[in-house]
């Protein structure tokens, strides 16, 4: 017994001394806290955050959710063309390279003035503009007796320039008709041009000059489109207004989009359509309804017909038909870059008598640019 005494005492004390804390510390249920001594219990009240503006949509028309976490911030839009004009100029670009080659002939036969033009119509510059090229070539060559290599190429870009256009309003107008409205810019072409492509990297050229902008997938017959658009969107942090089912009123889309953009004081509405061959009478007065019905909400600032630069001619109807139908402002050419059919720029302005606004430089997501003719030009010639 007197050997269990030295370490039984101890463990006596102990047991006592739990049980009085356990007296006089009252229990707490679990999650609880003890009020703070001498005072009452602090409540702490949940943060309620404003809420978005609430916004009908029309029946099948839903504002899509984000998909991705982290967003993306798109290149800087300055500069992107010098990159088409190194392209082109590595690429050894054929239309530069004839022109110079034969112009740099001491004596220039008939034969050879024929072989500019055809090097030009091949080009897909076209038969009037080729002609006037001509025109002024030789009539420069005659009176100022052009023969050193640098001459003629100084001689060659300043007609090359004329030609492209280089007063031409560029612009992009993005800027809403009337205060409150957002821009509204509707993007069309035939099957296969790369429009909703084009679209998400416009929106990702006007995320990159800091405007907020709304996209609307109006292409409701491709079950892929609208998927494809708002993923471009969500990489810049995007909404995108799409219909809940394939063929969907593409107009009641457009529709939406534009009042989306209104309440949430957007700066742009991009408008995505599907693709319409200019020969189906049904399908461009559908595109005719899209436009009426969007101008229900808030003007058209800009029509942009996209086109793909290696059409050719073929492109020249098109442009065409969709300018009576949706009164095309500006062209965008997609595949342009390292091309011999850069004379498709000069054509479709003659064509549309609208600019070329844009210039996709390849498959990149910032490999769209505003169109400028001194950098188009410097890089078909070299």
């Amino acid at each position: 017994m007197t050997d269990v005494l030295p370490w039984l005492i101890p463990l006596l004390v102990v047991v006592v001394l739990g049980a009085v804390a356990a007296l006089v510390v009252p229990r707490t249920r679990r999650g609880k806290q003890l009020p703070p001594p001498g005072g009452q219990p602090t409540v702490v009240e949940p943060v309620e955050t404003a809420a978005p503006p609430e916004v009908s949509t029309s029946p099948g028309v839903v504002i899509a959710e984000d998909e991705v976490a982290v967003v993306e911030h798109p290149a800087p839009v300055a500069g992107r063309l010098v990159r088409l004009r190194d392209r082109l100029a590595r690429s050894g670009s054929p239309l530069g390279a004839r022109l110079l080659f034969v112009l740099s002939r001491e004596h220039l036969t008939e034969d050879d003035w024929e072989e500019l033009e055809e090097t030009l119509l091949l080009a897909d510059v076209g038969v009037g503009p080729a002609g006037e090229l001509i025109d002024a070539l030789r009539t420069r060559v005659r009176v100022q007796g052009v023969t050193t290599p640098a001459a003629v190429r100084a001689m060659l870009r300043e007609e090359l320039i004329a030609l492209v256009g280089p007063t031409m309003d560029r612009t992009l107008h993005t800027d809403g008709a009337e205060p409150g409205t957002p821009g509204v810019v509707l993007v069309v072409g035939v099957n296969g041009t790369g429009k909703t492509t084009t679209v998400g990297k416009l929106a990702r050229v006007l995320v990159a000059e800091d405007k907020t902008v709304v996209l609307g997938a109006a292409d409701t017959f491709r079950a892929a489109a609208a998927d494809q658009l708002q993923t471009w969107g969500s990489r810049v942090g995007v909404h995108t207004v799409r219909a809940d089912r394939d063929g969907a009123d593409p107009a009641a889309v457009a529709f939406d989009a534009v009042k989306h953009g209104k309440a949430e004081a957007a700066d742009v509405v991009l408008v995505d359509t599907a693709g319409r061959l200019q020969n189906k009478a049904g399908l461009m007065d559908e595109l005719g309804k899209i436009t009426r019905v969007i101008t229900r909400e808030a003007a058209l600032t800009e029509v942009l017909l996209v086109l793909d630069a290696t059409t050719g001619q073929n492109g020249m109807q098109q442009a065409r038909v969709f300018g009576e139908v949706a009164g095309v402002t500006g062209i965008v050419l997609t595949k342009l870059d390292g091309t011999a059919k850069g004379g498709i720029v000069v054509a479709v302005q003659r064509a549309l008598g609208v600019p070329v606004k844009l210039v996709g430089l390849g498959e990149g997501p910032d490999d769209l640019a505003p169109f400028d003719a001194e950098e188009f030009v410097d890089g078909i010639l070299g």
